[in-house]
């Protein structure tokens, strides 16, 4: 189908839109209602723990109701600087880019992660909406009740992190065609999960449409682009589940997570004592039940350790990325993933016990840069 779809972009892409309603009351065209994994981590968690907590649940509710203000001004703050950024390396690199995005995100969610790791290395403009993850007033339009969720030009939603990344980039290089074009490549298709639950998932989510003139640039070697959608999998699959049961491992370790989520994420200062003692408790019980559930060991640092010496093992000697000389998509992908856990004993540990260091500060090199 993936072919089909590259050879469809010389045609007019079909759009099935949904209706909804944005701030502002004005209606919009929803093209996809994407099902993004939520993060396996706090803000799903924890919005759970508060609303088990009954009548002390209300109050906790009414803190970060009330408390939310503080961390507007610093997200206001860091969206003016990345987008002043962003268009200077636009403009110096001749782009004219014609699309206004809008990221709701949880800044320490790993699938949020990847795609601003994706946004900033090519450079694209975006502002950031942070989403309070207990109240999420913020996205309180969309039916769509996860992030991240990226609006286009305010009128076209797109949800899972793995299509948001593949559908921009097929737009960056195909720029002829619609992002309601491209979109079309990417199908909703509903089914159920290993437990019995009904889920959303979208056909050739790990593709880029790349038609045959443009392929060996940008997949030169005949494995190149099956190797990118290999790891990008896996960065999904398996990597992303091994973050929480390490960052909340003991519950010191969960206390200095949550420590640390205060002070990036949308928090006032009363809501963030909740947040930080009562989340780092309720995430250090979550966390067994994610060690148990996904098989890991007893100590789930050996987990980590070794996916992410596979992941260096894959890449090899003789290439600096999975992409070669620049990382592609899988690359992105797993950066993204990992460091969210910056600053964390967890993050410290692994580039202490695996020969993962050099290729990670090659990427935070690479992210300092626009790719030549």
């Amino acid at each position: 189908m993936a072919a089909s779809c590259v050879r469809s972009l010389g045609k007019v892409g079909r759009l099935l839109p949904h209706s909804t309603t944005f701030p502002g009351g004005n209606p919009a065209l929803v093209s996809t209602r994407l099902s993004a994994r939520a993060y396996s981590g706090f803000p799903r968690g924890f919005a759970r723990a508060v609303r088990r907590t009954g009548s002390g649940g209300v109050a906790l509710r009414c803190a970060f109701l009330l408390g939310g203000g503080l961390g507007l001004y610093h997200t206001v703050k860091h969206t003016l600087l990345q987008r002043h950024h962003a268009e200077q390396q636009l403009q110096a690199a001749g782009v004219v880019w014609d699309l206004k995005l809008t990221l709701y995100q949880y800044k320490t969610c790993p699938f949020c992660s990847k795609v601003r790791a994706f946004l900033d290395y090519h450079g694209l403009p975006y502002e950031v909406v942070e989403v309070n993850p207990v109240m999420r007033q913020e996205i309180k339009w969309s039916t769509y009740r996860k992030v991240p969720i990226l609006m286009v030009n305010e009128s076209i939603q797109l949800n899972d992190s793995s299509v948001i990344i593949s559908a921009l980039m097929t737009y960056l290089i195909s720029r002829e065609k619609s992002v309601p074009e491209v979109l079309a490549c990417y199908p909703e298709m509903k089914g159920k999960n290993d437990r019995g639950k009904e889920v959303i998932e979208f056909g050739n989510k790990y593709w880029v449409m790349v038609d045959e003139t443009k392929h060996t640039h940008y997949y030169p070697e005949k494995t190149s682009r099956q190797e990118e959608i290999k790891w990008r999998k896996w960065a999904d699959d398996w990597l992303v589940h091994l973050i929480s049961p390490n960052v909340y491992r003991t519950p010191a370790e969960a206390l200095a997570s949550f420590d640390y989520i205060v002070r990036e994420g949308k928090f006032g200062a009363f809501e963030g004592f909740f947040a930080k003692y009562v989340g780092a408790a309720a995430m250090w019980l979550i966390s067994k039940r994610l060690k148990n559930r996904h098989n890991l060991q007893d100590d789930v640092r050996q987990d980590l350790y070794k996916a992410v010496n596979d992941w260096v093992a894959a890449i090899g000697k003789k290439k600096k990325f999975m992409g070669g000389e620049n990382p592609n998509l899988a690359d992105l992908a797993v950066f993204g993933v990992l460091r969210v856990m910056e600053g964390l004993e967890a993050f410290d540990d692994m580039m202490e016990n695996t020969k993962v260091k050099k290729w990670y500060r090659r990427m935070q090199d690479a992210m300092r840069r626009r790719p030549q």
